[in-house]
Parts: structure tokens; sequence; C-alpha cells
């Protein structure tokens, strides 16, 4: 399903169709037509009178880089309106703030453009535009999770507490979504940096009581919106936090009333009853020579489709709306080609429509047509392109839409290369393999080898005469891995919860207390290992076990709390024990392995780890070093999730458990074992991508290469083979 609508521009066709390029289609209500047929004079069974608006904007689709502790096709950022601020512009329509400002624009002293010189804003004279100064500009950095308030606030933190030479700026915040914030120099009035308001995906303001109150940021997608960064900023007048907001809320909330409203009469647009946004993405199938038709891979620079001369296709269309209530597709009547972009009505041809049905989620409607190259209007894109040169073509579907009077064409443009037939393709990040590995994915067995099995049993013997002295030989048996039959006993034993009593009836007790952070401690555990049966049913045993011992914890640990990450851990040690002796685990792993640590201090030691994590690529792998340092690319980017969840979040589970058994023996400083290995073995491959390609390939191939048990033997066995000194 890979690609998307090209440029936001409306059109209208001679028959009468309604026709967007765009990959956001944002459908609102005809307000202000003086049509009388517009309207359905109270009648239910009449169309409601909507037409289509662009956003707008010209953007590539953003897809999001996987939550630094979640997974994206489960996570919910769960915030409030004060703090969340989804811009038309970035796909999440029709969720405005409602309260980002606590007072009227027009009450707000800072919004008089009438008041004293010393007011901090005052409009730009020649665009629509505030300007707001006594601002200090402290810095940005790049995150992986552009639209998660935790992520923002974590950052926020750590650029206010680092900044040691902040700069003192002025913002212009545009008032329509086709305008560009910009930062300007407040002596001269020159324009430092711009951000279109179309990239920018989500603004947060720091938490009252926190040295932050007086922050705010807002995260943008950068280089084709693969990736995203955060800017953060402080106001010397706290109040203009609110009003700064405001601001951006106003120019998110414009751009489709811009685009549709004409005439003075026009009522204002409220997200809940007018905007229908809908996600509209195209995938092209080939003849693959087996009976079957296979997705079509993109060339390296990830924008063109490589298509075969002479091979059968199937164009498949994908439209999921976003926002507002569901408006049922009621049929297709038409999936249309043409090479070229800008293309004539009439230059479009009809495909064979062979099916139109709801995915197995019930959330998009797939659209599939049968696609002969060889028709003489195809020619264009049968027929093999020079190197290094591609070609537009555009694809279009008609469809009929409840509610909606006139029938919608959704229209994609997309680039195309065209190559031999006898071209071999290979793309390793094809629609088959682009998905990340969901948690808690993969299979661990309980068979093992009988005089395995001996020779822990005559070790676990010995050990439970003196438990105070682990045995010589456990540590090289541990290395190979604890049977998983034995890992709960082993496990316990390890972190010295064999005598527990007291701990088990603290948490009965800590259970029936209330935790501050139950919200969000609820919102991530239908998130926790997705794809393991246990965890997989809402309010199903394991997931009531995984909220218990996660609320227990935050109220145990108050300086810490919950933390993201807390839940994968917990579900780990679910899988091998009661509740209670996990909880004591955990514990012990928080406080004794110093994994708590990571999360204080405005995550001073987790900077640190990075820090020590290059160095050690330095000395171990100083050619990929080198290439991450051309390509920009810093140890916090990739490594975050591997350091806060040790692990447990994205890989295979016979790894994961085997990355415990090396931690509960010889302590959090394997986690530079593993990380090392990780990148060794991966190295071939990541010294020839750029710094996209980097952040993908951490993402997808790298977990998803260890669900092979014979590779993640060999990982771990390289893993435990290196010498590690962290200086």
């Amino acid at each position: 399903m890979d690609d998307k609508g090209s440029v936001g521009k409306i059109s209208v066709s001679s028959d009468s169709v309604s026709t967007l390029n765009s990959e956001d289609f944002v459908l609102v209500s005809r307000l202000g037509d003086e049509t009388p047929s517009s309207t359905n004079n109270g009648s239910d069974d009449e169309k409601t009178g909507l037409k289509i608006v662009g956003n707008g904007s010209e953007q590539q689709l953003q897809r999001e880089l996987e939550d630094v502790l979640m997974d994206p096709s489960v996570a919910d950022t769960g915030l409030g309106p004060e703090t969340r601020m989804d811009s038309l512009g970035g796909g999440d329509h029709g969720h405005l703030p409602t309260t980002v400002s606590p007072v009227p624009p027009g009450s707000d002293p800072l919004t008089d453009e009438s008041s004293s010189e010393g007011s901090p804003i005052s409009p730009i004279p020649d665009e629509d535009s505030i300007v707001f100064s006594q601002l200090t500009y402290l810095g940005c950095a790049s995150v992986n999770a552009p639209r998660s308030e935790v992520e923002a606030l974590r950052m926020m933190s750590i650029l206010r507490g680092q900044c040691q030479v902040p700069l003192d700026v002025t913002l212009s915040v545009p008032g329509v979504s086709e305008g560009t914030v910009r930062l300007l120099d407040p002596h001269t009035s020159t324009e430092i940096a711009n951000y279109p308001i179309y990239k920018i995906l989500f603004c947060v303001r720091g938490h009252d009581g926190t040295p932050e109150s007086d922050c705010f940021a807002f995260t943008e997608s950068h280089y084709n919106a693969e990736i995203f960064r955060i800017h953060v900023f402080r106001c010397q007048i706290q109040e203009a936090v609110s009003r700064i907001l405001y601001s951006f809320a106003t120019a998110f909330r414009r751009s489709a009333k811009k685009a549709v409203l004409s005439s003075q009469q026009a009522a204002p647009l409220t997200p809940d009853s007018d905007l229908f946004t809908f996600t509209v993405s195209l995938e092209i199938k080939e003849d693959d020579g087996k009976g079957t038709f296979s997705a079509v891979a993109k060339d390296k620079d990830k924008q063109s489709f490589k298509l075969r001369a002479g091979m059968d296709k199937k164009i498949v269309i994908y439209v999921q709306q976003t926002s507002n209530k569901e408006l049922a597709i009621e049929r297709c009547f038409g999936l249309l080609l043409s090479p070229g972009k800008n293309v004539k009505n009439s230059d479009m041809h009809l495909l064979d429509l062979e099916s139109m049905g709801k995915s197995s989620d019930g959330k998009s409607y797939i659209i599939t047509g049968s696609w002969n190259p060889n028709t003489p209007q195809f020619q264009a894109v049968n027929e093999e392109t020079p190197k290094d040169k591609f070609m537009y073509m555009t694809t279009a579907v008609d469809l009929v839409i409840t509610e909606v009077e006139e029938p919608v064409r959704f229209l994609l443009e997309t680039r195309v290369r065209v190559c031999s037939p006898n071209d071999r393709l290979f793309w390793p990040f094809s629609k088959h393999n682009d998905e990340p590995l969901l948690s808690g994915s993969g299979d661990v067995s309980k068979e093992c080898a009988e005089k395995i099995l001996e020779t822990w049993g005559d070790l676990l013997s010995k050990w439970h005469m003196n438990l105070s002295v682990r045995p010589r030989q456990l540590p090289a048996l541990v290395r190979s891995g604890i049977p998983e039959a034995l890992r709960g006993e082993v496990w316990q034993l390890l972190a010295g919860c064999h005598n527990n009593d007291h701990q088990v009836e603290e948490y009965r007790t800590l259970i029936t207390k209330e935790s501050p952070q139950d919200s969000a401690i609820t919102r991530d555990i239908n998130r926790t290992f997705p794809a393991h049966d246990y965890f997989k049913d809402t309010g199903g045993d394991g997931q009531d076990s995984l909220y218990k011992i996660c609320k227990a914890y935050s109220v145990y640990d108050e300086e810490i709390g919950y933390c993201q990450g807390q839940s994968f851990l917990a579900a780990v040690l679910l899988l091998h024990m009661p509740e209670e002796q996990a909880f004591s685990v955990l514990v012990k792993i928080m406080f004794d392995y110093g994994l708590r640590d990571l999360f204080k201090q405005n995550f001073e030691d987790l900077h640190c780890k990075f820090f020590q994590l290059e160095r050690l690529m330095q000395e171990y792998i100083p050619d990929l070093y080198n290439h991450f340092l051309n390509v920009g690319l810093e140890a916090h980017m990739y490594a975050s999730q591997w350091f806060l969840t040790l692990f447990t979040a994205k890989f295979p589970l016979y790894m994961v458990f085997h990355i415990i058994d090396l931690l509960l023996c010889e302590g959090i400083s394997v986690i530079f074992n593993v990380a090392l290995a990780l990148l060794k073995t991966s190295k071939d491959d990541l010294i020839q991508t750029d710094f996209e390609g980097a952040l993908k390939f951490f993402r997808v191939p790298v977990p998803k290469r260890y669900r092979s048990e014979e590779n993640a033997k060999k990982l771990m066995e390289l893993a435990c083979s290196m010498k590690v000194s962290r200086r």
C-alpha cells in the first residue's frame, strides 16, 4: 500500500465529479451555498450536501516512525485538548483543540494588538500572521514519536536542561495552513528558519508546576516526512504560552475554512460536524510468473514504483476515513488510469474492476482492478524508461459515498520507472516486509535436551543448599540460555527474590491503592505484547495481571512512578511466574540492576549510555561509526528503546528471554554487548543506507532477522564473546 496522492489542489471536472490531487482528502459541508438543491430540507432520505475541499498543502503522506516504546499500529497518545494539536496538513484532521487558550482571544491582553510596546505579540503587516517576541529558542532534536506527549515533554526537559547558549528569537505564526512558521532575529527581523504549517504535526506545552511550565514545543516532519524533529522554546512571559498554542490551533482550524468559504455569511467550521478526512493510498501488484500477483517494489530513492514492461498488473486503492462519523462507501463505479500528471478527464481510461470490499479489520475499503499494460492507451507506461529517468502516471477511483450529493473522485499521481521484464527486482522494504514486528512475537519451546536439564538440576540442588552464593559454573550455563521450563525459578534466584514474603504482602496492599498514572497505564496495557495470546484479550487474565503490576510499581516508586517500557518488562516476567513474584523481580531490576537510573534527572544516565555506546562503536566498529557520523545518525535515534525496555519491546521472545537471562546474571552492562552485536551483524546493510534508510532498517529488518532461532543463537553467542570495556 505505498503510493500516496500528490499535491493538495482542487479541480472540478465537467461531469460534476469533484477531484483532488491530495493524499489526505477532507470532505466539508457546503456552507453558504445559495443553490436551493444543495440542502436536504430536513429529509433524512436526501444527501446532506457535502462537497470536497483539499487541505491546501503540498506534502508527502505522513508515515509515523515507530513510537520509541509502543507499536505504531496500536499507539494512542491519549492527550487532552490542552496539549494535542494535529494540523490539518498532518493527517489527523478533525481533532482540533477546543481549550487551547484559557480565555477568549478578544479578552486576552496578550492578543490585544493595540497594547503597549511591551506586549510579546504584534501583527505582521504584510501577511496574516501573529508575531511573538521575548522568546528563547532552546534547540531541536530528532524524535521517533512526533505525536507522543511523553516523548515531547521528555525532549523539552532535556533541551531546557542542556541548552548552554540560548538564542533569542521572534516567532511568526501564520493564520492559515498555507502559511509558514518563521523564526526571526529579534534585532534585524532577518529570517533564521521557517517551517510550513502543514509539516507541523503536534504542539505541546510544559506542565504547570514543572521547570518547563514556561516552555512550548512543536514537532515537524523533515527530510520528505520520514524524519521528525522537535523544536523547543521558552517564553519570558509565561502567559504567552497559551496564546501561542491558540495561534497554532487557529492556523490548523482555518485550512479547510479558507479553501471553501468565500462568502461572508459562511458559518465557522466545527470539526465534529463538518470535516470528513480520508487517507487514500495506492499499491501496484505485478504478475510474478508463479500464478500470483506480488506488490511492486520501489526504487532506491523511495519515490518511484519500479515496473516491468509487458507484465500484467493490478491496481489496488485503499480508502480509509480518519475522522468524524463513518460515511459508508456505497459503490465504486470506476477505477481509472492514465500516463502523465495533470491529465484531463478525457485522458483517463477505465480498468476492469475486480472487487471492492472492506479490509479484515473493517477500517479500509479496498478497490482492486486489473491492468493490461499492452493496451494501446497505456503504452507510455509499458516502455522502458532511460536509466535514472522516471515518468508520472495518474490513478483515480470514482465512488458513491453516503451523505455526499455528488460522486467523489480520489485522484493520485505517482512516479514510475519501467525496466526490462527480465530485471530481477528486490526491495527489502516491500509491503510484505515493511510492517514492524509486533511485540510479544515468537514461540519459545520448553523442550530441552535431557543432559542439559540434568546439568541444571544438579546446579539447582547445590544452589538451594546455599542461596547466598551463586554456583561457580552458573555464568557459563546462563550464557548458553536458561532452559525455558526453569526460567521462572532461576530468574527469581538470580534476582535474590527467593525470600520475598514481605514484598508479596506489600504488593497485595499496593494494588488496592490509587495510582496517579492510572490513565497512562491503562492506555499502554493493550499495546503490550499484542502478538501473545496471554495478553491480547482486553480484560483477560494477562492484561489484568499486567495492569496490577504496573499500578503497584507506580505507587511503590513515587520518584519514578510508571514509565513507558515497564509494561514490556513486566509482561516478560509474567510469562514465567505469578504476578506477586513478577513484581518482586521487577523491583529488583529497577533498583538493584539500575534500570530506574535511566529515567532519573532528565535522563542523564540514559544519555551517558548513548555516549558510551558511540565510543564503543568508534573502538569496535569504526567504519560504521564513521558512516553514522557522516549521515548524522546518533545513538539516541535508534537505541532509546533498547535501553529503556531492555530489548523487550520489539524483538522476538526467544531472543528477549535470553537477554533477560544475561541481565539477571551479569548486570545491565550486557545491553552494550547485545547492542554492539546487533550493530556488528547489521553493519554491511547499514553502511549502505542513508539517514532515513538506517532508521527504517532498525525499525523493521533488524528485529525480524531474529525470528530465526538460529540467528538469535548466533547473535547471543557473539554478544557473550565480546569483551566490552566501558570508559
